[in-house]
C-alpha cells in the first residue's frame, strides 16, 4: 500500500476541481464554436470551415485557460480551504461563471439569428403551411441542445455548489 499525505490528497483534489472547471469551460467554448460555425455556414455562401478551424480550436480548448488559471490563482490566494468544492466567496466563483454566462448569452443571440434565417428559408420555399411549421419546429428543437440554449433558463439558478455570499 502507498501512503498518501493529507497535503497530497488535498492537492490532488484541488487539481481535480481545476480540471473539472476547465472541462466545463471547454464544453461551453465548444458550444459557442458550434453556434458560430453554424451561423457562418448559413450566412456566408462561400464559407470555408477549414480556414476558421484554428480559431474554433482556440475558442474551444484555449479560452477556458483564460479564466480557469486566474480562478486557481485567486482561489489559492483568497479562498484556499478544503478541496475547493465549496464557494464561500461568490466574487471568486464569478471568475468562472462570467465567461460561461457570456458564452450562453452569445449563443442565445446566435440561436435567435439562426431561427430567423431558417424561418426565412422555409418561407421562401413556398411549402404547405403545416409542413413549414413541422420543419421549423424540428430544426429549432434540434438547435436548442446543440447550442446550449436551454442554459438560458438555468443561467442564474444555483450559483455553484455550496452556495455562498457576495463578499
Amino acid at each position: 500500500a502507498v501512503w498518501v499525505s493529507p497535503w497530497q490528497a488535498v492537492a490532488g483534489c484541488r487539481l481535480a476541481q481545476a480540471l473539472t472547471q476547465y472541462c466545463v469551460g471547454a464544453n461551453y467554448g465548444w458550444l459557442l464554436a458550434e453556434g458560430l460555425f453554424l451561423h457562418k455556414l448559413l450566412v456566408l455562401a462561400a464559407f470555408s470551415g477549414e480556414r476558421c478551424l484554428p480559431a474554433f480550436l482556440l475558442l474551444g480548448w484555449g479560452a477556458p485557460v483564460l479564466f480557469v488559471v486566474p480562478w486557481v490563482v485567486v482561489r489559492y490566494l483568497y479562498e484556499n480551504e478544503g478541496c475547493w468544492e465549496r464557494n464561500e466567496k461568490m466574487a471568486v466563483w464569478w471568475i468562472i461563471r462570467c465567461p460561461i454566462l457570456m458564452a450562453v448569452a452569445v449563443n442565445f443571440v446566435v440561436f435567435i439569428r439562426i431561427v430567423r434565417i431558417l424561418v426565412a428559408k422555409v418561407r421562401a420555399h413556398q411549402v404547405s403551411r403545416g409542413d413549414t411549421r413541422v420543419r421549423l419546429a424540428r430544426s429549432t428543437l434540434t438547435l436548442i441542445p446543440l447550442l446550449g440554449v436551454h442554459e438560458v433558463a438555468f443561467a442564474l439558478a444555483g450559483e455553484g455548489p455550496g452556495g455562498g455570499t457576495l463578499r
